[in-house]
Formats: C-alpha cells, sequence, structure tokens
C-alpha cells in the first residue's frame, strides 16, 4: 500500500489525497520550463499515481461516449417487443388483474414469419453427428443471492435423498423412506444435469459413481415408455452433452435399444409399456389406448440418440410417430388425448385438453421443429393450425378480471368446460419461444396473459402454491373471484410448469418482473414444502394450517423445478441460449442440429 497519500474508496470512484509539495513560484518569463520543473521534483511514485488516475479518466470518457452512440441493446429477437402494461410494472401483492388486452381476430393477415434459412443456420457448422454436438457452456462466475438460494434448496433435497433413498426412484422425506415406481434410480439422474449445471462437482461425483456401478437396465420390470425417455434417456443424454463422459452416453444407448421396441405395434404408434428385460411392449394396464402426448414426446430424446450414435433407427421410429399423427383428422390441429397402438387411429369420444395427456404434443411440434434446424415444415405447419384452434376453440376469460385461460373439450359433443390444469402452464414459455422463432408475433400477447393467469393460481392461493386443476367463472356471479378449486384438486406436487414459462419469458425479453413472481414462488415452496429431510408434495394449497404433507419427493422437483428456478435467476443468459439448446419436456437440454 502506498503510505505517502490517504486513499478513500467509495461506490464508484476513487479519490486520492496526496501530501502538500512545496514548490519556488513560477517564472513569469519561462512558464512551460517552470511546469516541467515541478513535474520532475515530484516522486516517482506520485507521478506514476497521477498519470494512472489520468488515464483511468480518459477511458472511462470514451466508453461513456461510446454506449451512449451505440445505444441500449438485447440479444434477444424478442427484446424491443412492446410489453403489456402489466407486466412493466411491479405489484405489491401481484393480485391486481392487468388491463384486458382484447385480441382482434387477424385471420389471413396474421401469416407467419418464418425466419431465412442462412439466418436459422448462421451458427451451426451444418454436419451431422458428434462434429455437430455444440460444446458445453462455461459455468458462470458468480451466482446471484437468489440462486444461491435454490442450491441451497438443491443441497437440502439430496441430502435428503441420499441419507433415506440412496438409488431409488424417490425419497418419502417425512416417513424418511424411499418408493420405486420404474426401478431406475430415478431421482438420481433425473438430477445429474441439475447437479452439473449448479456446479455442485461433489454430488455428482456421487451420482456419476452410482452410474457407473449400479444403473443396470436388465430388470424383468415393465416401465412407461415416455417417462422413462424423457426422465431416465433425456438426463443420459443430456449429461453426456455437457459433459462429454462416454459413460453417459454408453448407458443411453443401452437403454434407447430396449425402449425402441415399445414402437413394435400393429401401426408403428407405440405402446404405453416396455419390458427392459425381455423387450416386449404393452398396453397400459389401466387401458387399452396410449395417451397422444406420451408418444408424441419422446422424438426429441430419440432423435438425438440416433445423431450422436450414427444409428438412425431411434430417430426413424419415433419420426415416424409424428408423421402418421400430421396424417390423421384433427378438430382445427387440436388432438384428442388416447390413441390405439395397434390401429393408430384416435379414441374419437376422448377429450382434447392442453393439460394431462395432451399437453406435451403441442410443445414437441415446435421443439422438434427447432431441434432439426427448422427444416421440417409439416411440424411448423401442424404447430400453428393448434394455436390458431386453441384461440377459437379453448381461449376464454374471467369474471370479473378477464383473465386468459384455456379450456377443455370434452365427450363426443366437445362441450367446453372451464377447468385448466396446471400442467397447461408450459404454454407460455412455448408460446414466447415459438415467437422468437419467427411465429406470429400475437401469440406473445397470448403467452404474456396466460402467464399472468398462472401466476395467480399460485400467488392467490395462501400458500402461494398452485393446485393442480383450477376452474374458471365466466359468468358474472356475486363470488367475485376469477377462479376456485376444488378438495380433490387442491395439491400441489411441487410441479415446474408455471416456473418453466417464467424461465423463457425472462430469457427471451429480459423483463425482471418475471424474476420476482417467480422468486415469491419459490418462498411458497421453501415455506410450505420444505420439510427436515428433503421437500414434500402437499394435499391442500388453501390453507397454511393444515397443508396435508402427502410424503413425496418427485424426480421432476430437482430435474425441473429447481432447475428453472435456478436458470430464472441467472444473470447471465447466454449460458443455456434456446438458439443453442432445445430443453425437452423434462427440461434436459439438448443441441439443436442444422437439418
Amino acid at each position: 500500500m502506498y503510505s505517502g497519500g490517504v486513499m478513500e474508496e467509495r461506490r464508484d470512484y476513487v479519490t486520492l489525497s496526496l501530501p502538500a509539495v512545496l514548490l519556488p513560484p513560477p517564472a513569469a518569463a519561462a512558464p512551460s520550463r517552470s511546469w516541467r520543473r515541478r513535474w520532475k521534483q515530484l516522486p516517482r511514485l506520485q507521478r506514476v499515481v497521477v498519470v494512472m488516475v489520468a488515464v483511468g479518466l480518459l477511458v472511462g470518457v470514451a466508453l461513456l461516449v461510446t454506449t451512449y452512440l451505440s445505444g441500449p441493446s438485447h440479444s434477444s429477437s424478442l427484446s424491443h417487443t412492446p410489453q403489456p402494461s402489466h407486466l412493466s410494472y411491479k405489484l405489491e401483492n401481484n393480485l391486481t388483474p392487468p388491463p384486458v388486452m382484447v385480441h382482434l381476430p387477424e385471420s389471413h393477415q396474421d401469416k407467419v414469419e418464418t425466419v431465412p434459412e442462412e439466418q436459422a443456420l448462421k451458427d451451426d457448422p451444418g454436419h451431422d453427428g458428434r462434429d455437430q454436438i455444440v460444446p458445453p457452456p462455461g459455468l458462470p462466475q458468480k451466482r446471484s443471492a437468489r440462486q444461491e438460494a435454490v442450491v441451497a434448496a438443491m443441497k437440502h433435497a439430496w441430502k435428503g435423498y441420499k441419507t433415506y433413498a440412496w438409488g431409488h426412484d424417490h425419497l418419502r422425506p417425512v416417513s424418511r423412506t424411499r418408493s420405486d415406481w420404474l426401478r431406475l434410480g430415478l431421482t438420481l439422474v433425473d438430477a445429474l444435469d441439475t447437479l452439473w449445471i449448479m456446479d455442485l462437482r461433489e454430488e455428482f461425483s456421487e451420482a456419476r459413481e452410482w452410474v457407473a456401478t449400479q444403473l443396470n437396465f436388465n430388470l424383468n420390470q415393465d416401465v412407461n415408455l415416455f417417462e422413462t425417455t424423457i426422465r431416465v434417456l433425456g438426463g443420459l443424454l443430456s449429461t453426456y452433452h455437457l459433459t462429454k463422459e462416454q459413460l453417459f452416453l454408453d448407458k443411453a444407448v443401452d437403454l434407447g435399444e430396449r425402449l425402441v421396441s415399445g414402437f413394435n405395434s400393429g401401426s408403428g404408434v407405440p405402446f404405453a409399456d416396455v419390458n427392459l428385460y425381455s423387450r416386449r411392449a404393452s398396453k397400459p394396464k389401466w387401458g387399452p389406448d396410449s395417451s397422444t402426448s406420451e408418444v408424441t414426446t419422446i422424438q426429441l430424446e430419440f432423435r438425438d440418440l440416433s445423431r450422436v450414435t450414427g444409428n438412425p433407427i431411434f430417430e426413424e421410429k419415433a419420426s415416424f410417430v409424428s408423421e402418421h399423427i400430421h396424417k390423421l383428422p384433427k378438430v382445427e390441429g387440436l388432438v384428442p388425448i388416447f390413441i390405439n397402438a395397434q390401429t393408430g387411429q384416435w379414441r374419437s369420444h376422448s377429450t382434447i385438453t392442453l393439460g394431462a395427456r395432451g399437453d406435451s404434443y403441442y410443445e414437441y411440434l415446435l421443439k422438434q421443429w427447432i431441434q432439426t434446424g427448422r427444416t421440417v415444415d409439416y411440424l411448423r405447419m401442424d404447430y400453428n393450425e393448434s394455436v390458431s384452434g386453441m384461440e377459437h376453440l379453448l381461449a376464454a376469460r374471467t369474471q370479473p378480471s378477464q383473465l386468459l385461460f384455456f379450456g377443455e373439450l370434452h365427450g363426443s359433443t366437445k362441450n367446453f368446460v372451464n377447468k385448466m390444469d396446471e400442467l397447461t402452464c408450459y404454454l407460455p414459455g412455448t408460446l414466447a419461444l415459438g415467437v422468437h422463432y419467427g411465429m406470429p408475433r400475437h401469440h406473445l400477447d397470448l403467452a404474456q396473459d396466460l402467464i399472468y393467469t398462472c401466476v395467480q393460481t399460485w400467488l392467490r392461493q395462501p400458500t402461494h402454491l398452485a393446485a393442480e386443476i383450477s376452474y374458471f367463472n365466466t359468468q358474472p356471479n356475486n363470488v367475485d373471484e376469477d377462479f376456485y378449486v376444488k378438495n380433490n384438486d387442491a395439491h400441489y406436487l411441487l410441479r415446474p410448469e408455471t416456473i418453466e414459462s417464467l424461465w423463457y419469458l425472462y430469457h427471451l425479453t429480459g423483463n425482471t418482473t418475471y424474476q420476482d413472481w417467480g422468486w415469491q414462488m419459490f418462498q411458497g415452496i421453501e415455506q410450505y414444502c420444505k420439510v427436515d429431510n428433503g421437500y414434500t408434495s402437499i394435499g391442500n394449497v388453501r390453507s397454511t394450517t393444515d397443508t396435508k404433507p402427502k410424503d413425496k419427493m418427485e424426480s421432476f422437483f430437482l430435474g425441473e423445478t429447481l432447475k428453472y428456478l435456478y436458470l430464472l435467476f441467472m444473470e447471465d443468459q447466454t449460458a443455456f441460449s434456446v438458439d443453442k439448446w432445445v430443453f425437452n419436456s423434462e427440461a434436459h437440454p439438448l443441441p439443436i442440429y442444422s437439418h
């Protein structure tokens, strides 16, 4: 430290108080010589300090001028999109409804804004297979305070799982026991890439060791094709892309070769269940048909497996299903939630919904199109047709606050029912992602209005947690409530869908209101779901004193909910840019290809 003066540190500048230097008065006849003589009489260290300060001032002025001339910028294609007024201010309690955003029909004038092919491919090397995989993102240099809180939650959940359920599918944190469903260490595999993204290297190493020595797929066990694909296969592939460790790819190949037998049906549409040992597929035990969302939400993972191995069979089987469903009749782009694997035909009288058993069909139309470098046109067309059908047949607004929600069509007559699952709240994020990739701009209005409704289903409950299903008032009444929850639907299962959409909207717009909403929701999780040995789903979001803990920590809480919260609060949003990565339905990032 320099001892000849006193340095005073301030928030955004530094001042130096230097000791007085006695110099003779300047000679009038030789001012320049006097100035040089004074300069030379200064100690060398003082001269260095003065020069450094002067240079710093000049650099600062230059930077200010440059910033002023260049103006604000944002990497996202949505950054200059005008934001609805209810998203641009901070609400004190977040309960005030937004101004009514009336969307007039735009008919044929609202054309799809497709991105030019050269722009779509500008960041891609244009090669198949391994060479096309993007390098793993660098870890952030520092975490925000909110991220640190999420990391603490992850550590708490992981500690409980490690202590009482290690290698099993799920932790029961209240009773300090475990439960199995697929017998594949579901929580551990689902959490692999979350641990890596959060830079929890010790926990990741423990999990890696279990995968290397204990994860065994040679089980005489029927597993759900969809759940095993998005959670286990997706988790292994994502972790392979992030770490480049061959172990995870080898395990993914072993699993994929067993799961692909699920497509051995009369139509090529997969059965719901597969026996991992015998490799025989079968219909589900609860009925004759497969769920539409399940047979159409495995394509990202099987395509990626083909791309990294060079074996086309996985992609061919999965893509055939999408092509087959593309040719089936639909209701303005909307599909029933059940399909028969043997005949390949819809169960015609089944429900049309954006929630359970229907939701991710629409999500994967868009994400497959993105994954394949925006080169498969029927996927884009089916996606846009489905959004138009949603607007025309499912969209409605509440009384008294005009909240946007998407209902359901039931039975053979397709009667409108004013209910919406929490699962439907994936949709705002998908809509925003579509607009980023050139879909109609008014889809962003739908996304912003729907995310507001979804957030209210959380924050208007005393626990700040959303119920599994909400019913919406569409007629004037004396209750003055936009929605209500029935007793059997009042549970919260640690679901991530609204948080997922908050991340997409923040990632693509930079609007920090989405972060603030997410933080309030995270506080609800911390207060009412956190227990001594992990986090539990609860049975009643409508009471802060009688939450009815259900004693189960779902694997997707670590795989999705905490991961999306961490990404939502991340300062550097370029690390997992949606220009490079497409997230599967279980929040596992996979690379985007050029075709």
